[in-house]
């Protein structure tokens, strides 16, 4: 992909590049590989450094309403130092470890409307020139997608996600956005929530679970936010039964009247119990306080039906990238498509 800034500044001529990542989805916190492709122009250049940075689309709420901007969430330099010379052609290669909260942009092969992109940014002649901006795709941990199977299996449903600007308090959360993977409820929970909101907060030693249910409101009462945070391990994830583990944070979850429970992946709890009320301030703040162990109840039957997975692949309820189907699919891929046909815009300085 040429620079259409570099060309406007350096001529016609001036250097071309495209970089080119390995096929195939990487996974939060495993490594991003790939080739950045120089071609000389009409003269030499000194190429100073190449940089990769990690964009992503978030959605950012204010008291005027919602908008989408772009942040960048990491950087690499790749390379640099080196003289390109006329016509000559240069490929560098690089690996590079995503974050552990890199968001999830499919799940089963299927997008769920989520954009990440990597952008390269090359230093010529004591220039910066951002151009170059390739798609990243990102599949789940292992531990990410038993869990979103396991709602599956219970019959949850995929509406939608987005990444949301802002901090979770109580967490360690490293990025300034999280990712919210909205479900529709099961018929089982239908009666007490409108919606389940899990967000992923993953590190080298394990990842943080959070809950939020949109809890409907009953005749005397109107409805709230109840969060719950759960912390689970990478490993041992063929051992665990993520359905009956699953379906006891929903019942504690929907059982507090409004929490904020952490608890193992073995189920024993050790709730930070408060009071916890907000519209979508993304700054949540929780009290403290001396929890109690749920009691545990499991379904005696143990039904076969589809997983999230199969309900995925199937195309079921327009889950691909919403519930409203072909219409929402198609004015994502448009977004993604004009995202990535080229950076124009200015960028507003560099870092």
């Amino acid at each position: 992909m040429v620079f259409k800034r570099l060309l406007g500044s350096l001529g016609v001529g001036g250097p071309t590049v495209d970089t080119v990542l390995t096929a195939g989805a990487a996974v939060p916190g495993g490594l991003l590989s790939g080739h950045v492709q120089l071609e000389g122009g009409n003269a030499g250049y000194d190429i100073e450094h190449i940089t990769l940075e990690l964009v992503a689309r978030v959605e950012v709420e204010h008291e005027e309403g919602e908008q989408e901007g772009f942040v960048v969430f990491d950087r690499f330099t790749v390379g640099g130092g080196f003289r390109l010379s006329e016509g000559e052609r240069r490929s560098v290669p690089f690996t590079v470890a995503l974050p552990w909260e890199t968001p999830i942009t499919e799940l089963y092969g299927q997008g769920l409307g989520i954009v990440l992109g990597v952008r390269t940014e090359l230093s010529v002649a004591g220039a910066k020139d951002k151009g170059d901006l390739d798609q990243l795709a990102v599949g789940p941990l292992p531990v990410q997608e038993a869990i979103l199977e396991a709602f599956g299996q219970l019959g949850f449903g995929f509406k939608s996600a987005d990444l949301e600007y802002g901090r979770i308090g109580g967490t360690n959360q490293q990025l300034p956005f999280y990712q919210e993977i909205e479900l529709a409820p099961s018929p089982q929970y239908a009666h007490a929530v409108s919606e389940i909101e899990v967000t992923f907060l993953a590190t080298p030693g394990g990842m943080d679970v959070v809950l939020e249910a949109d809890k409907r409101g009953g005749l005397f009462s109107g409805g709230h936010d109840a969060l719950t945070r759960f912390t689970v391990a990478h490993d041992g994830v063929p051992h665990q039964d993520w359905r009956a583990l699953v379906d006891d944070w929903l019942r504690q979850l929907v059982g507090h009247q409004s929490s904020y429970a952490a608890a193992s992946v073995y189920g024993h709890t050790d709730p930070y119990a408060g009071n916890h009320s907000h519209s979508h301030s993304h700054s949540h703040s929780h009290g403290h306080g001396h929890g109690h162990d749920e009691e545990h109840h499991h379904d005696g039957g143990r039904r076969s039906g589809p997983g999230m997975g199969t309900a995925i692949a199937a195309g079921a309820a327009g889950l691909a990238v919403g519930v409203v189907g072909g219409m929402v699919a198609a004015e994502v891929i448009d977004e993604v498509g004009d995202f990535f046909e080229g950076d124009d815009e200015d960028e507003g300085g560099d870092d």
